[in-house]
């Protein structure tokens, strides 16, 4: 969320940047500032009416001490009109402050100075790209005919226990999925994050924190009766541990990351290009989140590009990075990062991770702050990746390391797997 002081002070340069987003956010920026000129004019006066409140109630104290009863029953019946009025502002009060804060809930963050102008997908900037692209032999297949072929995830049985897009994952598939669970984890801790089990569900306010409510509800998995939601991703209960909570400056950064499966209801994006793994209901992910002193938040970004890239190196895929325009990017975030691994039997591209800086988009909405060497509370910068997921990074293994003979196994993944090949 953004910080109404700031939205004040720089009214035209917010404008200017959420239009990066293909946003007019004119009306809504003005919305906000009035609504917050009549908040603040409500407390001046809802505060002079306390102080004289609190100075008829010493001088009614100090008539009835003095035995003059009757000029404190004046006062009495004065202080007793403007408890009414107390209680009209009050009211007035929370519910202009609660209208203020849903305005602010709808304004996406505003994107960094080097986000590229841009619509959709089409305008994203390749900034890097590394690895061969292989070339294949001949009668190789897209990954949906290899798990078959070799019985290794079965989307028909998952079709029987739940719904389509809840896949069972069986025999070596099972145990590369869960070797590639181990392995991100251990390349994650190696350099220096935490690892957490989190709950996979969050309440309200944890949906609220991250940016997923109100933006995402649509999205996500909910049970009524207990108002509870199905995580979307482990950045959500992670990031929510440090909510209203206060750092010291000597605690930053914070690194953490989480082994989760990931729910989204992915309404309506069903098509040609989401076969197989490509999109899931349900599907695993490892994340690193981190929590940073504003002033580093942007080094730290380029540490977890560098953090993933290494990742994607020893798995030995062709990938590329994609700094996403402002209309691409997501409600919260001010800057991310897109990989994409090569599928070279579906000969496309399949994002496989981003790695944002949310700023104090976040922070601001968590309550999330640190305080300074001079002894002052401000807002910290949060950040988080996925360091990946799984879907996509299984279907690219399993179509660019196929083989006439079955699917080659990485060599980083061998001792996490016990075995060679798929076959």
């Amino acid at each position: 969320m953004l910080q109404i002081a700031y939205i004040r002070e720089n009214q035209e340069q917010v404008v200017k940047a959420l239009a990066k987003r293909n946003l007019d956010a004119t009306e809504m920026i003005q919305k906000v500032i009035d609504l917050d000129e009549q908040r603040r004019a409500t407390q001046v006066e809802l505060d002079n009416i306390l102080a004289e409140s609190n100075k008829l109630s010493k001088e009614i104290g100090d008539l009835m001490r003095n035995g003059e009863k009757s000029k404190a029953e004046i006062l009495k019946e004065k202080t007793a009109k403007l408890k009414d009025k107390t209680a009209d502002l009050k009211e007035v009060l929370n519910s202009v402050t609660e209208e203020l804060t849903q305005e602010l809930y709808k304004l996406p963050n505003t994107p960094a100075d080097i986000v590229p102008q841009g619509k959709s997908a089409d305008d994203n900037l390749n900034i890097f790209q590394s690895g061969d692209i292989p070339t294949l032999h001949e009668g190789a297949v897209p990954h949906w005919d290899l798990i078959k072929k070799y019985d290794i995830v079965d989307f028909e049985l998952g079709t029987k226990i739940t719904a389509p897009g809840f896949p069972v994952y069986k025999g070596k598939g099972a145990k590369l999925q869960r070797a590639l669970i181990s392995y991100f984890l251990d390349k994650n801790t190696d350099a220096g994050y935490k690892e957490y089990q989190v709950p996979h569900l969050i309440n309200e306010a944890s949906g609220y924190g991250t940016g997923q409510l109100p933006d995402k509800e649509g999205q996500m998995y909910h049970d009524a009766k207990d108002d509870l939601y199905l995580i979307p991703t482990a950045e959500v209960p992670v990031t929510n541990i440090f909510r209203d909570v206060i750092l010291q400056e000597n605690e930053l950064p914070v690194l953490a990351t989480a082994y989760t499966p990931c729910f989204r209801r992915e309404a309506g994006s069903w098509g040609a290009h989401v076969r197989g793994l490509n999109r899931l209901h349900q599907f695993d992910k490892v994340e690193i989140v981190r929590i940073e002193h504003p002033e580093k938040s942007y080094e730290a970004l380029e540490g977890m590009v560098e953090h993933v890239k290494e990742i994607l190196n020893e798995l030995k895929l062709p990938y590329r990075i994609l700094r996403l325009c402002g209309g691409d990017m997501g409600f919260t975030s001010a800057l991310t990062y897109d990989f994409e691994v090569f599928s070279t039997a579906q000969d496309r591209w399949l994002e496989i991770s981003s790695v944002s800086n949310f700023e104090t988009f976040q922070a601001n909405r968590l309550k999330l702050r640190f305080k300074g060497k001079d002894g002052k509370t401000q807002l910290a910068h949060t950040l988080n990746g996925s360091s990946l997921a799984l879907p996509r990074v299984l279907a690219g293994i399993l179509e660019n390391y196929q083989t006439p003979e079955g699917i080659v196994i990485p060599d980083v993944l061998k001792p996490y797997c016990g075995f060679d090949i798929i076959n």
